[in-house]
Formats: structure tokens, sequence, C-alpha cells
């Protein structure tokens, strides 16, 4: 995989120079590939949605710089907004953001502003739809007139038309009920199985960052904390816990049975890998056939 995404020593401060300042991202950098699953976690105020908005340039950084396949995304400030196309941004709560008379208005509504036209306008769209799971007739519908869940994914679908190259998403399970978080998060995973973009997901869920990040970010106080695979971010609970985060709660029992002497190996980081770990004990052990 080749290097997308690329952070210098960015930073940014709220209020300076005033009583309020408030340092939100401090002198980050990293390196982001084509392809990858990227979690990212972080206790409230933690500077992640901060850092996340200076990506497609809706923050300018205050201090370094944001490249995108080695541009510097404020190079031309008049064109960042063909950044916005490259880099699709799902806010929290997006369904709030839907605004046409059709479900199908609202998912063009991006796209056609890339430039998409005709046949190649109509496929995005109801491609779109189709990785998020909206029915073919919801789309003549008013998006009003859709369920929590399916507004949720129709917004979704308004950044995926556009077909960006990074898809981040800013707590898009947030205030789902546990079926509407499980069906969101299959199908963000598909899509970038198919699609093979890279995605960057905001989450507090530790248990949807273990099942699809292929490495985690963790922000502190406005600074990278860790960057690495999610099996090894994981296996450092006491430091994760020293900034308000925890493991994945599997991960915390199955620990907890590798201390009381069960043989099960150490990073079980979903109930699927449990499972798993769990029945092949106790086949061996002659409990189940």
């Amino acid at each position: 995989m080749s290097d997308l995404l690329e952070l210098k020593n960015i930073g940014y401060v709220y209020g300076k120079g005033t009583p309020f300042e408030k340092r939100a991202v401090d002198n980050v950098s990293l390196t982001i590939k084509k392809g990858e699953f990227i979690g990212i976690i972080g206790h409230t105020g933690s500077g992640k949605s901060t850092l996340v908005q200076m990506l497609n340039g809706l923050i300018r950084p205050a201090e370094g710089q944001v490249l995108l396949e080695g541009t510097d995304i404020w190079a031309k400030p008049k064109e960042i907004r063909k950044v916005r196309f490259r880099v699709g941004m799902v806010f929290q709560y997006p369904e709030y953001q839907l605004f046409e008379e059709t479900v199908y208005k609202d998912i063009a509504f991006g796209a056609q502003n890339t430039g998409l036209t005709g046949d190649e306008l109509d496929s995005s769209v109801r491609k779109a739809a189709d990785f998020v799971g909206l029915k073919p007739e919801l789309l003549e519908k008013s998006p009003f007139d859709l369920s929590g869940g399916e507004k949720r994914r129709a917004a979704i679908a308004g950044v995926i038309a556009m077909n960006p190259e990074i898809l981040i998403l800013d707590e898009p399970t947030a205030g789902l009920d546990p079926m509407g978080r499980e069906i969101l998060l299959s199908q963000i995973l598909n899509y970038h199985k198919e699609k093979g973009n890279t995605v960057m997901l905001v989450s507090h869920s530790m248990e949807d960052i273990a099942r699809v990040a292929d490495r985690i970010m963790v922000m502190n106080h406005g600074q990278l904390a860790m960057l690495d695979s999610t099996d090894r971010v994981f296996a450092r609970g006491a430091e994760l816990s020293s900034f308000g985060l925890r493991v994945p709660q599997i991960t915390t029992i199955m620990q907890g049975l590798r201390d009381r002497g069960f043989d099960v190996p150490a990073g079980v980081l979903t109930v699927d890998q449990a499972f798993s770990v769990l029945s092949a004990l106790l086949k061996k052990e002659g409990r189940i056939w």
C-alpha cells in the first residue's frame, strides 16, 4: 500500500490570545496508506474531531501541513473544495443535514457537485444506497419520512456517492440501538472491503473499533499517544486506562479467564474470536462435540 495522507507536525488552538485559549491538537505527525481502515479513539476533548476536520480542510491547521498524495491541501486555498470531494466527512448525527425533497436527491447532491450527471450520477446514487442498505423504493420518499436508522444511512450514502478516496466517519453509530449499530457497522465494513478506499472511524465504542480497524490512533490531550495495530494498542490496557479509555469488554473477560489458568490466548478482541477460542477449548476438554 502506498502513502495517501501525511500529517506533518499539525496543531490547532481554539480562542488563541483569549482567556479561553485551548490547544486542541498538538504537533501530530503520521502517515496513512491507501486502503487502510483506521480507528480513532480518545476521551471527550482529546482532539479527535478537530483533527479529522483538518484532514479535509474544514479547519485549517495553525501549524504544520496536511499532505494528500504529497501535496499540501492548502497550497491553493481557493481550491480547498476539491479536497472535500476526495476526503469525505460524515459528521455525528448526519441525518440532521438532510434537506432535499427526496432521498434520491439528497444522496445525489454531493455527487452532482463533483460533476457527475446522467447515468453516471444515477449509478453512483444507487450504488451508494445499496452499500448502506437502503431499499430502492425508499429513494423517492422524503428523507423526513424515514426511520432514524434509515436517515443515518441516507446521509452516509450522500458522502459515499461522491466516491471519496478517504471516508471519515465521526461517531456514525451514536444514538442507534444495538441492532442498528450492528447493521450500519457491517455495511461500512462491506463498503471498505469492496471499494478498497481508506476509511477512518472515530468512535467511543472500543468494541466497534476492535471489530473493524487495521490500526488505531489514540488521541490524548491533543497529542497522538499511540498509532499501532489494533491488537497491539489494546494490549496496552493499563496505559489506555490512564487516558480514560478501556479495552473491549470481551478482551477483559478473556483476560480474566486467562488469569484464572484457562488455556486461552491473550489479545482476543471480538465476540466472534472469543466464541471460536472457547468452542475449541470446550471441544478439547470433551464438553462439546
